[in-house]
């Protein structure tokens, strides 16, 4: 089974989340890629199964169910291919929005013709 680019993007945006702040919860990574608990733990679950995140209990943490997800040197060298793939696709997607406003600004400009 192949990564679709929904999910590529999905990976990446949990694993620079998790880079800037790998004590961040479930929830909390849920809330900030504003989608369900439930797809949040499914992407999390494919990072793991992956190799690309491993988890680990604090240790002081009076909550034994806090985890911590790091990034392993597969999941950096995979968060830099997808950051490179996702910015040629952004590029792409820009060229194309900007070409299109400027034609839109071109007919934008043209006098009005009566009938």
């Amino acid at each position: 089974m192949t990564d679709t680019p929904q999910s590529n993007e999905s990976h990446l945006k949990v694993l620079r989340l998790l880079e800037a702040d790998p004590s961040l919860s479930q929830r909390e990574l849920s809330d900030a890629l504003g989608v369900s608990l439930g797809k949040t733990n499914y992407c999390i679950r494919a990072l793991l199964d992956k190799g690309l995140i491993k988890m680990q209990n604090f240790r002081n943490s009076h909550n034994k169910l806090a985890y911590a997800y790091l990034l392993t040197p597969a999941g950096i060298a995979a968060k830099a291919d997808l950051t490179s793939s996702f910015l040629k696709i952004k590029m792409q997607e820009y060229k194309v929005l900007r070409e299109e406003i400027e034609q839109l600004q071109r007919e934008a400009q043209r006098p009005i013709s009566k009938i």
